[in-house]
């Protein structure tokens, strides 16, 4: 491999809220069908099939007062302080979010300024040069970005970028729909600096986008419940769709990325995957692995949060990456010299995968 400029996570950082909602906090939901109809078995049961299909038992929401960009912010400098850099050598700061800021009992999208440009204002940096922007793309916001980022360090365009994945899903969900309970509240950020290395570093990324059929897999509704009139509008999705989807494309997709990093599947010490669905998350990896004819998949490479933490969109895999960083995932550390892959599927719909050496 020759000595060239490659981009380094040099700080990583994460605000994961407080406040914690078990799925009992759901008992007292009345829940429809996407044709209105009401679900007449008992919430339950519903919840217990729900628990058992993606794994989640927990989420967390934003406290009242806080914003996507305040949870960005607070993310931003816990990835500054453990980075010990200056802020205002920033080239760049790219923020991933799917609704902007979103106040607590409103639908409605604030993104004027832009989430780049309010933490950049909380973090007080001066530099004109330090350009702010927002990246929309799903759920593969957050690692969109880094691919993004890597570009700019490599052409030498930037020497350091601020990613951030941030969202507040929780004021976007629809009360009356299941599915409502898959969606947290949460921030991730990292820091990439260009630095001339053989070994460390972004090795190489793959990203897709399919909208023939799949476009609007997920897409923005009003309620499932039609006696609620509402002009609100809340995140929707066809869940099995987005199942088969993932479970079709997704491995391909990390193949593709391992095979222009030159890495063999089983030299990777880990696989970050969006903390989308649990259940669907193993499959993807079964079927990774599968495509490379091993039939024992090892299911320790890949860290879950989601059981805890919810699916925080933008924000799972930054978030996942920081804690393990910081020695918060007890059974799981990554050491100098491992080889992890990062990948993530959602709206769009968007596909991304990136191999990374520590």
């Amino acid at each position: 491999m020759s000595t060239s400029i490659k981009s380094i996570i040099v700080g990583t950082g994460s605000f994961v809220p407080v406040n914690i909602i078990s799925n009992t906090d759901f008992l007292e939901h009345r829940f429809y069908e996407k044709n209105g109809e009401p679900i007449l078995r008992e919430n339950s049961e519903v919840i217990q099939k729900f628990q058992d299909i993606t794994e989640i038992e927990e989420r967390r929401y934003a406290n009242k007062e806080h914003m996507a960009s305040d949870l960005g912010y607070f993310a931003a400098l816990n990835a500054i302080e453990s980075s010990a850099i200056d802020p205002e050598t920033l080239d760049y700061i790219i923020v991933a979010h799917n609704f902007g800021d979103i106040a607590p009992g409103s639908t409605r999208v604030d993104v004027l300024p832009t989430l780049g440009s309010r933490i950049k204002h909380k973090l007080g940096i001066k530099n004109p040069d330090c350009v702010a922007y927002d990246l929309p793309f799903g759920c593969p916001g957050w690692l969109q970005g880094m691919i993004q980022a890597d570009y700019y360090i490599r052409s030498g365009d930037a020497k350091r970028i601020l990613i951030i994945g941030t969202e507040t899903l929780s004021r976007v969900t629809d009360p009356h729909d299941r599915d409502s309970m898959i969606y947290a509240d949460g921030s991730g950020a990292t820091i990439l600096e260009g630095r001339i290395t053989e070994h460390e570093g972004i090795l190489a990324h793959k990203t897709q986008t399919h909208t023939s059929a799949e476009a609007y897999y997920l897409y923005s509704g009003g309620s499932s419940n039609p006696d609620l009139i509402t002009d609100d509008q809340f995140i929707k999705m066809d869940g099995r769709k987005i199942y088969e989807y993932a479970l079709k494309n997704v491995p391909l997709v990390i193949q593709q990325t391992l095979d222009k990093s030159g890495t063999d599947v089983r030299d990777v010490k880990k696989v970050l995957v969006h903390q989308a669905n649990g259940k669907m998350d193993e499959a993807i990896l079964k079927r990774l692995f599968k495509l490379n004819g091993i039939t024992d998949t090892p299911m320790d490479v890949m860290p879950m949060t989601i059981a805890n933490f919810g699916n925080s969109s933008v924000a799972t895999v930054p978030t996942l990456l920081d804690l393990i960083l910081k020695n918060k995932l007890n059974e799981h550390q990554i050491n100098k010299g491992d080889t992890v892959v990062f990948t993530s599927v959602g709206a769009g719909m968007n596909i991304n995968s990136m191999v990374y050496r520590f």
